[in-house]
């Protein structure tokens, strides 16, 4: 599951390494146990030294457990998964040199007698599984591998100096897999870039549906969205909530006067000006279709609210709008309203309200600021 809340690049990508890490980690300890049980189940004699196979046991089970319960808690800064990570590969590689002992034990005692070719089975496939399961990182992987692997085969050749080709056989078969870890964290970092950029898509494309293109405003579904989530909110909060709606005086003019490019002009400069007066981080500028914006404005009384439409007003009447070789004066009629538990019951309520008193503001001629 993606995180929540945004990420930046680096940050998503070690989200995601660690992520994976620990979903293909949790369980990895069980097959140190189960192999273990293999090994001593599969011996001549596994009656004898219980207490040698127990206490191996109980250190596996101790990693299991530990693997498990460490895991990376949600939406980390980046500090925190790296050093996360390097906790959980210290983890592993210690696991993975414990693991190379105990294998390198079982063939030096003669009291365990396990089969040699389930001891240099078990070698090979622990360290394939560690090049395949865990390739995001290649230095700690190779590191992981080689301390599965060299201890049993450093006793075996100890042990066949004289007929060392079993030995250079698996040496040569870790050298193989060493390429085979290289390709692999290859292809999982390619993975991820493809995430990254489908992700990065994505949310693009969740940006693009959420903000009108001409003023790079909010549109009206992010409105709409907007407007339902903050009105449960102060629901719970009792704090105050403001809605501005403003519609430009006279707009069809402008168009058919001076053309449609000079009315995309005229829609986008008065974005700008409303950037200008409601600049405030709370204040949310939203265009909801043709001449009509609005602003949502969380934590705000309904006079600071009315304070602000009237300069807006005020200042877009007195500095007309500078169009390539054309200076164009523009007013705009404005309703200003807070939310009212008693009277707004939904968020289309609230809405209506607000609008009524727009019109209101057109109906007594324009330009003016009237209250909800």
């Amino acid at each position: 599951m993606l995180p929540e809340v945004k990420m930046s690049s680096s940050a998503f990508k070690l989200w995601r390494e660690a992520s994976d890490m620990h979903a293909r980690s949790r369980f990895g300890g069980f097959y140190y146990l189960l192999a273990w049980c293999l090994l001593w189940l599969t011996s001549r004699s596994p009656t004898q030294n219980l207490w040698l196979w127990l206490a191996g046991g109980l250190l596996l089970l101790a990693f299991v457990a530990l693997r498990i319960l460490h895991e990376p808690r949600e939406q980390r800064g980046e500090v925190a998964l790296q050093h996360w990570l390097r906790q959980h590969w210290l983890l592993m590689l210690l696991q993975a040199l414990l693991w190379g002992l105990m294998l390198a034990g079982i063939e030096l005692s003669r009291a365990l007698d396990v089969s040699h070719l389930m001891v240099m089975l078990t070698v090979v496939v622990f360290a394939t599984a560690m090049a395949f399961t865990f390739p995001m990182r290649r230095g700690p992987c190779a590191l992981a591998m080689l301390l599965i692997y060299l201890p049993a085969t450093a006793v075996k050749f100890w042990q066949e100096r004289t007929a060392p080709g079993e030995s250079v056989a698996l040496l040569v078969y870790l050298a193989y897999m060493m390429l085979f870890l290289y390709r692999w964290h290859r292809e999982y970092r390619i993975g991820l870039e493809r995430e990254m950029r489908l992700r990065q898509h994505s949310e693009e494309l969740d940006q693009r549906s959420r903000t009108d293109a001409l003023t790079g405003l909010g549109n009206r579904y992010q409105f709409n969205v907007l407007l339902a989530n903050w009105l449960a909110s102060v629901r719970r909060q009792h704090s105050p909530l403001a809605l501005v709606l403003l519609d430009i005086d006279w707009f069809k003019q402008v168009n058919d006067r001076h053309g449609h490019s000079a009315g995309d002009l005229c829609l986008h400069l008065f974005a700008e000006r409303m950037r200008k007066v409601f600049r405030r981080d709370s204040d949310i500028l939203l265009r909801l279709g043709g001449e009509e914006f609005a602003v949502l404005m969380p934590h705000t009384s309904l006079e600071q609210a009315l304070q602000l439409a009237e300069r807006f007003r005020r200042e877009l009447e007195q500095e007309p709008l500078q169009l390539p070789a054309l200076s164009l004066s523009i007013t705009c009629s404005i309703g200003v309203g807070d939310y009212l538990p008693l009277c707004d019951d939904s968020p289309e309520a609230f809405y209506k309200r607000v609008d009524d008193a727009l019109y209101q503001a057109k109906s007594k001629g324009r330009n003016r600021v009237e209250l909800a």
